[in-house]
């Protein structure tokens, strides 16, 4: 319960045998090895703190309670990976801890002057809070010029969120799923392998957006870089 992954990929992963896995710098075993690793498993989250050490330093700190210190850290999980929260985003959290939970944190957050609360995205109801650079930043896209480059990204990434925020069909969160943006507009997506698209692709052309909804293939080098790191 102390982290999370987006995808059973990582478990996965995880445990298989480590005779069984992909060498990290892009060799080959001499014996049959697993498809995937965890390199390429996905993104993982810490949900909790572990405060073990702090309540040894500090024994005259009293200890939160385990439902109020994995909402603390929750919220700002949410915060860091949307820069805005408000309560439909967490139609993708399945396990976000309750809207109610979260927004007393929010509400403690504003008052103390380390997010805002406002409203930052049109069309959404009910209360909303964000980081202090997450506002400067959308402000700083609303006055730029669209520059109609197509961006493709898996539809596991929290920044699809067609029929969320934007209007439209729901695009299922599987990291199979492929979701291609045009100036923040989703305009097609591979699911099932099939293509289909979002919106009127205009002067596109489905050769462009099929280019963009293919998984750029990542090098040996960069998944041994990636696996140093993490």
């Amino acid at each position: 319960g102390l982290v999370s992954a987006d995808s059973f990929a990582g478990l996965r992963a995880l445990l298989i045998p480590s005779s069984k896995r992909r060498p990290r710098g892009g060799g080959r075993r001499k014996h049959r090895t697993s498809p995937f690793g965890v390199e390429s498993a996905g993104r993982w989250v810490v949900l909790r703190r572990d405060d073990r050490t702090t309540e040894r330093r500090k024994p005259d700190v009293p200890a939160l309670e385990p439902t109020n210190l994995r909402s603390d850290d929750y919220a700002w999980v949410l915060l860091r990976r949307y820069g805005v929260v408000f309560r439909r985003l967490l139609m993708r959290e399945s396990s976000a801890p309750p809207w109610r939970e979260l927004l007393r944190v929010f509400r403690r957050l504003e008052a103390r002057g380390e997010i805002r609360g406002g409203r930052f995205v049109a069309g959404t109801s009910g209360e909303q809070f964000a980081l202090p650079e997450a506002v400067g930043r959308l402000r700083a896209i609303r006055r730029s010029e669209p520059t109609g480059d197509l961006y493709g990204i898996s539809a596991a990434d929290p920044l699809n969120l067609t029929g969320i925020v934007i209007p439209g069909d729901r695009v299922p969160a599987l990291a199979s799923n492929r979701v291609v943006f045009r100036d923040g507009v989703p305009v097609a997506a591979r699911e099932g392998g099939q293509f289909r698209a979002l919106t009127e692709m205009g002067v596109l052309t489905r050769h462009d957006i099929e280019r963009a909804l293919v998984r750029k293939r990542v090098s040996p080098a960069l998944r041994a870089y990636l696996g140093n790191v993490g």
